[in-house]
């Protein structure tokens, strides 16, 4: 939950990139509360005109505008900005059906971005990255300094934007952090075949269709509420201890694609009508999920929703809140 009462960000301009989706849109609205001036810039590609109409107010302005674009209307969004959350990014569903596409923005945008926040004395950039860097976990529980060998065209995207931005704050002085998300979960998630496995499960079994498991389902995820990474992502702006760090955003949560599945079930389908399906395995699915979240709880002081359960069946009691509709 979060809880932060500051007048840190008021009248500050903020850009978040990735701001029409679903964790962006949640930055986007916690920021506004606090009274900072948002720019939300999304190309829609799959953000959500919806969540920023959600959000429609004096203190926000949205920018159609893609993370790779160069030119004068980018030039002006940057003009006077204090603080950037680059959420911006090629999903990792989308990476197997265009893997160039997912280097551009998730290499190549991050650079675009960096480098207009280093012309325009940007004091800070918060960047969102992916446990996906890691690829099979080795160690366990995982901390920041495990071996980065992803197994994915996304893994791979997602390192390289890490590594741009690892290199502007040890060459220029970029203030920079680094957050590695989790298998994020919550109100406006995206449910099409890019979106998360929760609101997947969701939009079927609301269908009326059974959920799809790929493989045996015995692959472990650290589900983590979305309000929780928001106050990740606001202390890590707030907090000169977070400066070149990288963090584990994640709340250590353990559940296995079956038991998220099963439960799903007993929640939204109480006359069981429905089942669980099996579908082929996922190229480059990792199966194993032990996460440290130590250093994040200890430098910034974040408490993390250990409720899985709870905060899910409330979240399922609006579904069409969930669903962003």
């Amino acid at each position: 939950m979060l809880l932060l009462e500051t007048d840190f960000f008021e009248g500050k301009k903020v850009i978040v990139t990735g701001g029409a989706g679903f964790i962006g849109s949640h930055i986007c609205e916690e920021l506004i509360k606090l009274r900072a001036n948002v720019v939300c810039l999304d190309n829609f590609s799959a953000g959500k005109r919806s969540n920023t109409q959600l959000l429609e107010c004096d203190l926000l302005t949205v920018a159609d505008k893609d993370v790779c674009d160069r030119d004068d209307d980018m030039k002006a969004l940057f003009d006077g900005c204090d603080i950037v959350f680059h959420n911006a990014a090629s999903k990792k569903n989308i990476c197997l059906h265009d893997p160039q596409r997912d280097l551009e923005v998730n290499a190549g945008g991050t650079l675009n971005l960096l480098q207009y926040a280093m012309d325009h004395k940007v004091s800070k950039f918060v960047h969102a990255s992916t446990g996906s860097v890691y690829g099979e976990p080795q160690i366990f529980p995982s901390t920041e300094t495990h071996p980065l060998e992803p197994v994915s065209y996304y893994g791979v995207s997602k390192l390289a934007g890490e590594r741009y931005v690892d290199v502007f704050h040890k060459l220029y002085g970029l203030d920079s952090t680094i957050l590695r998300y989790f298998h994020v979960y919550g109100p406006r998630q995206e449910s099409n075949e890019f979106g998360g496995v929760v609101s997947i499960f969701l939009r079927n079994i609301m269908e009326g269709k059974n959920p799809v498991v790929f493989g045996h389902g015995e692959q472990v995820r650290s589900f983590t509420w979305v309000k929780d990474l928001v106050e990740v992502n606001l202390r890590s702006a707030m907090n000169s201890v977070a400066t070149g760090k990288v963090y584990n955003a994640a709340s250590g949560i353990q559940v296995s694609i079956n038991e998220l599945a099963a439960n799903m079930l007993k929640i939204l389908d109480p006359n069981d009508k429905l089942s669980v399906e099996h579908g082929d395995p996922l190229i480059g699915d990792i199966m194993q999920f032990d996460i440290s979240n130590e250093t994040v709880v200890k430098d910034l002081g974040v408490t993390f929703n250990k409720d899985f359960w709870g905060t899910l069946k409330l979240a399922l009691a609006d579904t069409s809140a969930f669903l962003g509709q």
